[in-house]
């Protein structure tokens, strides 16, 4: 089948547990703006539909259409050269594990989310498995980390999330983190860096196992690839 075929050819299957957090696991993507945070978010939530679990895609920065458009390119990338006969139904598969909401930054608190969420899941519409946090302002963010820590391990979710860096700014000297990370990354299980470097935008682990230490962005897909 076309959805075995797509998690095969996944270097997220080589990823521990196949590319998947634990409950309550907390994994990062940092990058600065423009260098494919979101799209390397969005195709660990597509495999994981792929995998028949629901994901909750919360966007902190971007309306549904947009969010909406992410999806359906990094989708038309991870297809192309396969039978486009069986592509339709396998989008719609897909997509009935996939929910969309979107707060303004100024608005946003973890007892929101989850009065939102448990509406969901009290009248049977979505159960998440995976939530994807893309836009949280990581200054000054523990306190809502800390919130949204307990809430996973409440209700056994993943998370991911983006946080964006800047050319500038230099790591911290004990850990060696991005600034943003600073006083943080005891809460992650698999923090990753994107970085730019030639044509290519490598995909390094700051906290946590990779299956390579090659992996990259493909500049024109934004797909993680293997090297050849």
């Amino acid at each position: 089948m076309l959805t075995n075929d797509l998690l095969l050819s996944s270097p997220l299957r080589l990823f521990p547990g196949d590319g998947a957090l634990g409950p309550g696991g907390f994994g990062a993507v940092m990058a600065r703006a423009g260098t494919g945070k979101t799209a390397l978010m969005v195709q660990v939530a597509i495999h994981a539909m792929l995998r028949g679990q629901n994901v909750l895609h919360l966007s902190l920065i971007d309306p549904v259409p947009k969010v909406s458009l992410w999806y359906q390119q990094v989708f038309d990338h991870m297809t192309t050269g396969k039978d486009r006969a069986l592509i339709p139904d396998i989008w719609e598969t897909v997509l009935a594990h996939r929910l969309i909401m979107t707060f303004r930054v100024e608005g946003f608190s973890v007892p929101k989310l989850e009065e939102r969420m448990n509406d969901l899941i009290l009248q049977d519409i979505f159960t998440p498995a995976l939530v994807i946090v893309d836009g949280l302002p990581f200054e000054a963010a523990r306190p809502v980390l800390d919130e949204l820590k307990a809430l996973a391990l409440r209700h056994r979710l993943a998370s991911w999330f983006s946080v964006t860096t800047h050319r500038h700014e230099t790591p911290d000297p004990v850990t060696g983190m991005p600034v943003q990370m600073r006083g943080l990354d005891d809460l992650f299980d698999l923090i990753l860096c994107l970085d730019p470097t030639g044509k290519q935008i490598r995909v390094q682990s700051l906290k946590g196992a990779l299956p390579s230490p090659s992996l990259f962005l493909d500049p024109t897909t934004m797909l993680i690839a293997e090297p050849a």
